[in-house]
């Protein structure tokens, strides 16, 4: 059996997660990633934000930065520029990420600057109010939206890949195993990387929806999921209102932190 334990802040528990969220999935499917990788502790760093899933920094027991809203990604831009030599990874959420951090997330992506982002998409600001979030989907209700949002939602995965990232990986905590071999890989890549996350808000997002509990939501994801593989083969039609998994982006880019030391390089002399 897998030991998240030696991962983990013990005196910080237990998590103060609603029951049947899914950030716990999450975490064990990077935990297991992490040491699949044979990384040391003291090689990592993880950065948040603020939101629920930003809380993910305080449990685990690597160097980590709880950091403002929506600047997770350029506390840890700093950090991979002054250590280019740590494994960062940024764990976000879809507000964080996207709404007051967005232009730190299409830049990072455009600079391929060598950090892992794992970015939780619950489609909504579940700690600070139930808000709508730049992926709550069209329609659906929030704090701030009590007849329906009327807004299109991003596409984070699709912003990511138009933004010029390396690796872009969609999953949901339906799928753990899966999940975890994509931050593996994600992790593995010289370049930027995203794993979205798809993964149930029952208490901000699900009963204002009238969606069920975490296990109605999670069992949800399972039906609206449609692998890659298979998506590609499908009409535009049939692939209304569905979530596409897999791998949508590997490709190889200039990395930014290489390209910054070699500009020192050229002008040592």
């Amino acid at each position: 059996m897998f030991d998240y334990m030696k991962y983990m802040r013990q005196d910080k528990l237990p998590l103060i997660w609603c029951a049947g969220c899914g950030d716990g999935i999450v975490l064990k499917s990077m935990l297991r990633a992490i040491d699949k990788i044979g990384l040391d502790q003291n090689e990592v760093c993880m950065v948040s934000g603020i939101g629920c899933s930003s809380r993910l920094t305080g449990y685990v027991d690597f160097n980590t930065l709880h950091t403002t809203h929506g600047r997770a990604i350029p506390f840890a831009t700093g950090v991979k520029m002054a250590k280019p030599e740590l494994t960062v990874i940024v764990v976000t959420g879809d507000g964080d990420a996207t709404a007051i951090g967005g232009n730190h997330y299409i830049h990072a992506a455009r600079r391929n600057i060598d950090i892992t982002v794992i970015l939780f998409n619950n489609n909504i600001y579940g700690m600070t109010g139930g808000q709508v979030s730049p992926t709550t989907p069209i329609g659906k209700k929030a704090s701030t939206a009590p007849f329906g949002n009327p807004e299109n939602s991003f596409n984070i995965s699709g912003l990511a890949e138009a933004a010029g990232a390396s690796f872009v990986a969609r999953g949901t905590v339906h799928d753990a195993i899966p999940l975890e071999k994509y931050i593996e890989k994600a992790i593995r890549k010289k370049g930027f990387s995203v794993v979205e996350v798809m993964t149930p808000c029952p208490t901000a997002y699900g009963r204002r929806n009238k969606l069920g509990n975490g296990a109605a939501m999670i069992k949800q994801l399972k039906e609206d999921t449609v692998p890659l593989s298979r998506a590609q083969k499908m009409s535009d039609e049939e692939l209304q209102d569905k979530i596409i998994t897999g791998v949508l982006v590997d490709v190889e880019r200039p990395e930014y932190t290489d390209n910054y030391q070699k500009l020192i390089e050229r002008f040592k002399g």
